[in-house]
């Protein structure tokens, strides 16, 4: 897709949303990263609905510590794969305190130290709490960018460094948010709404329904 399709594309896509945002419910640095963990091969909507009781009494790393990982697990356990992200909530909530204060950590490579914080979680939390220009690559931003065109890629870091390339400095603070939520209730996966896409006229995917 060459470069005034791109500005074309995303010109639309932030004149229908100007300023995307994460849909997790979060109220600090950490709980915005603890939702973000929990969020992986889940819903943010199945998050939303088990992290507001959670936060009421975990809102920080010493007090998450203090629920337990038992204890965290009834909260979270209508979240997929919750076994596994109540030890690395925990786990990451104690290196919180032993090695950064209490506080997120601002650089990529230390929030990867983090248990269960891969880099596509250390970037959206890049993104939505400093507003640093990253590209988080999930699985509506893969599907998006590779139905319309923006790239031709199989894997998440392929997609991310194709995007990087592909989309002009000036979109890039909100590029990843217009495309999950362009995935999420436009160009869904199963059945992709085409007729009613904004987009439609600068897409390269082949099967667009009429």
């Amino acid at each position: 897709m060459d470069k005034a399709k791109v500005d074309t594309l995303f010109s639309k896509l932030a004149a229908a949303n100007p300023h995307p945002k994460t849909e997790l419910t979060c109220s600090n640095d950490f709980t915005l990263l603890v939702a973000i963990v929990l969020s992986a091969q889940a819903t943010d909507v199945g998050v939303n609905k088990a992290t507001p009781a959670l936060f009421a009494v975990a809102d920080t790393p010493k007090k998450m510590l203090s629920l337990g990982e038992d204890g965290l697990k009834r909260y979270i356990k209508t979240i997929g794969l919750f076994n596994a992200k109540a030890k690395n909530i925990i786990g990451l909530s104690e290196k919180l305190l032993k090695e950064y204060d209490g506080k997120v950590p601002h650089t990529r490579e230390a929030l990867q130290s983090l248990p269960g914080v891969g880099r596509k979680t250390a970037n959206v939390w890049l993104n939505c709490a400093l507003g640093i220009p990253t590209i988080a690559v999930d699985t509506h931003v893969f599907r998006v960018a590779n139905r319309i065109g923006l790239c031709k890629t199989k894997t998440p870091d392929a997609t991310e460094d194709a995007l990087e390339k592909a989309i002009p400095a000036k979109w890039k603070q909100h590029a990843h948010h217009w495309l999950i939520l362009h995935g999420r209730y436009v160009c869904k996966a199963r059945k992709p709404d085409c007729p009613n896409c904004i987009i439609r006229q600068h897409c390269e995917f082949k099967q667009k329904a009429t």
